[in-house]
């Protein structure tokens, strides 16, 4: 009888299977090609190459016309709104509570009904006035028991109009419109935008029921600054959170994980730097992919985009690839790692081979 070892079956094995039978994943352009995931048309390959990249053009973001068409008129008076009325050489009716009051204890707040009282004058609409206007109305009133009056109107309390704040920013307290237009870029930098957790690119401002997306990531690049968008009251800015916007990087890299982005530029060099690189030691440099719109393949074809990263140049090109929220970057095993891997699965098979060899070889004894 013909004894064989342990170690030359495995080999015999391997020899028949090849790496067909290597544990973990791996892909190449020729087996996709083959197999019924090509056929069926549910999933595409394309080629990351100079010509792909040259025509992919990027779409610019343009804030929508009726947006920088808005411009504040000047400043209606609203309900709670506090108003500090002077009349000049009459400190009677300018603090009543007495000059050494706080201003705030001499203000008149415009009523829930949209008026006001004050001495002489009687109630008076303040609402929706100007305040020339309003100016205008208590010079004329009060003229009948004082002598040429000298009035003066401001605000010392904005409560009418606000600018309501929500999601990824340090302070979300409601901003004041106030008779000085307030900006988008005034309100985000009040309320500072949380610089970790914060989706630049997924901004949306709502007016009067709408929504409006602005990346504002790609209003600023290249040195510019996005002009001035003025706020109306009762607009509502939400800054999203980025938790849910996630690049996986997976396979053959030092670090593989799901990261983050908080803007819409983040390259496909960029993902894999961020993940240390691909493994010296393991990864085939000619199986580089990114897969996107597998959740969505039943109403589109989901890609497999495929880089060739034999030389360090295929990284200029992978400089021009931008990864997308939910993308997953795979950087598939070099022959000799999925052979190492075979031959490590099967060494417990091959203990077993051998004591069951050595086993036989005594009772035949």
């Amino acid at each position: 009888m013909i004894k064989i070892s342990g170690v030359a079956a495995v080999a015999a094995i391997v020899g028949l299977g090849g790496c067909a039978f290597a544990p973990g994943q791996y892909i190449s352009p020729a087996q996709f090609a083959r197999s019924d995931l090509a056929k069926d048309g549910h999933i595409q390959m394309v080629a990351i190459t100079p010509d792909y990249l040259s025509a992919q053009q990027r779409v610019e973001t343009s804030i929508p016309i009726e947006l920088m068409a808005y411009q504040p008129e000047a400043y209606r008076i609203g309900r709670g709104d506090t108003l500090y009325i002077t009349i000049w050489d009459h400190p009677e009716l300018t603090s009543p509570a007495g000059t050494q009051q706080q201003t705030a204890a001499n203000g008149r707040l415009v009523r829930p009904d949209g008026t006001l009282f004050y001495p002489y004058v009687g109630m008076i609409r303040a609402e929706g006035l100007t305040i020339e206007e309003l100016r205008s109305q208590i010079t004329s009133r009060i003229s009948h028991y004082v002598q040429s009056p000298q009035v003066d109107v401001s605000i010392i309390d904005y409560g009418s109009q606000r600018v309501t704040l929500q999601g990824a920013f340090v302070k979300t307290e409601r901003q004041p419109i106030t008779a000085t237009p307030l900006t988008l870029a005034q309100a985000i930098g009040a309320a500072t935008v949380d610089p970790i957790r914060a989706d630049l690119a997924g901004f949306v401002l709502t007016r009067e029921g709408r929504q409006y997306r602005l990346d504002l990531d790609e209003l600023n690049r290249g040195g510019s600054v996005a002009k001035d968008i003025y706020l109306k009251a009762g607009d509502h800015l939400y800054m999203p959170y980025n938790d849910r916007k996630e690049v996986y990087v997976v396979g053959e890299v030092v670090r593989p994980q799901a990261m983050t982005f908080k803007t819409t530029d983040l390259t496909l060099t960029q993902a894999l730097g961020r993940a240390g690189g691909l493994n010296p030691l393991t990864a085939k440099g000619d199986s580089v992919y990114v897969i996107r719109g597998v959740e969505t393949q039943d109403k589109q074809p989901a890609t497999i985009f495929h880089l060739s990263a034999k030389s360090p140049a295929a990284f200029a090109l992978g400089s021009r690839f931008h990864v997308r929220a939910g993308d997953v970057v795979f950087v598939g095993p070099a022959g000799v790692t999925r052979w190492n891997r075979f031959v490590n699965q099967l060494l417990p098979l091959s203990n077993i081979v051998n004591n069951a060899a050595n086993t036989q070889d005594l009772l035949e004894r």
